[in-house]
């Protein structure tokens, strides 16, 4: 495990002296605000808080955290995995370890009982949660055994979890049919919505608002069945030409989770992307292309950075017994088009 990083090493990444980083910590007078937004970047980029990991390394109490995350290739989750790795450094100074179990949480059972195999084995645990009375009862248990539990990006809010790291998904929803309302202009027609499943309740509440709005504001489209693609670009493929083939007027199309490859490549190889507009969530790789390339119309994205040290700062807040600092933890929507892609 890599060495934590010291003031050194953020004086070197802010690029002043070690005695201004010493002038910052302490708020002592002399430093440009320049030079101070400098230095609290570095600490903020690295997770950097040295009188915490100086108090943990003191206490010598190590702690073992689960993220029970979803198999398969989502680009997201794959970057809030990568985001967790990068906090190696911060998490060893607090004598944290944390394993990374990839399980299928499209299915009920088999989530419940991964979440039930890790009651007594683990000090917290942050989990992306199917909304199901199983997993709801595995995640009580855990609780009810003295594990501290997070859900992560898709909440089971009927649970006993103590917080939930997410954006609010039914504001998410609406704003993204705001935007394909809007892009579509005065046509009328079909809009279609692709869904991992409706089960996950981040999926299901952005189609709830998605919903709202086209009923309120856009009544001239007619909203098709939500088709399901378990966030699989095989399966949303098929199913997106299928949708393509027996509606020739769609305008629209949400898609509400992964599976983005494959519903890109059925609506592109349909020779009609350039006039369906086309709505998705988050900023990986394939939708900056698709962005690029005017598949896509815009994403809304949340920070799977942010997201990452979030749940992890939220499990040891809850372990220490300490308050959660509200502000910090709130995960905000973004919306990303190709002209303000970051």
């Amino acid at each position: 495990m890599n060495a934590p990083l010291t003031l050194r090493d953020i004086a070197r990444q802010a690029g002043v002296s070690l005695a201004t980083v010493d002038r910052v910590l302490h708020n002592r007078p002399g430093v440009r605000p320049d030079t101070v937004r400098r230095v609290k970047d570095a600490m903020a980029r690295s997770a950097f808080q040295p009188h915490a990991a100086a108090s943990e390394l003191a206490r010598a109490r190590s702690r073992r955290f689960a993220f029970v995350m979803p198999s398969g290739g989502n680009p997201f989750m794959q970057q809030i995995q990568a985001h967790l790795g990068e906090l190696a450094n911060w998490m060893a100074a607090r004598r944290l370890s944390v394993d990374v179990l990839a399980t299928d949480v499209f299915d009920a059972a088999v989530l419940a009982e991964r979440l039930e195999d890790l009651v007594g084995r683990v000090d917290g645990v942050a989990v992306v949660a199917l909304d199901h009375p199983s997993v709801r009862a595995a995640i009580n248990d855990l609780v009810e055994s003295g594990t501290k539990v997070v859900t992560l990006v898709s909440d089971v809010p009927s649970s006993r979890r103590h917080h939930y790291v997410g954006i609010d998904n039914i504001a998410a929803g609406r704003t993204a049919g705001a935007l394909v309302g809007r892009f579509a202009g005065g046509r009328t027609g079909r809009v279609a919505i692709m869904a991992g499943s409706q089960s996950l309740r981040d999926h299901a509440e952005r189609i709830f608002g998605f919903s709202q709005v086209m009923a309120a504001e856009f009544r001239q489209f007619e909203v098709l069945p939500v088709a399901e693609g378990h966030d699989e670009d095989d399966r949303s493929e098929n199913l997106m030409r299928k949708l393509l083939a027996e509606h020739r007027d769609i305008v629209g199309l949400y898609n509400v989770g992964a599976g983005t490859a494959g519903v890109a490549k059925a609506l592109t190889e349909s020779g009609r992307a350039g006039e369906t507009v086309f709505v998705g969530h988050d900023v990986t790789a394939l939708t900056r292309k698709l962005l690029l390339s005017g598949v896509m119309d815009a994403a809304i994205s949340q920070n799977p950075g942010h997201e990452a040290r979030s749940a992890v700062r939220v499990l040891l807040a809850l372990a220490r017994g300490e308050a959660l600092l509200s502000e910090q933890e709130t995960i905000r929507i973004d919306i990303v088009m190709r002209d303000n892609l970051p």
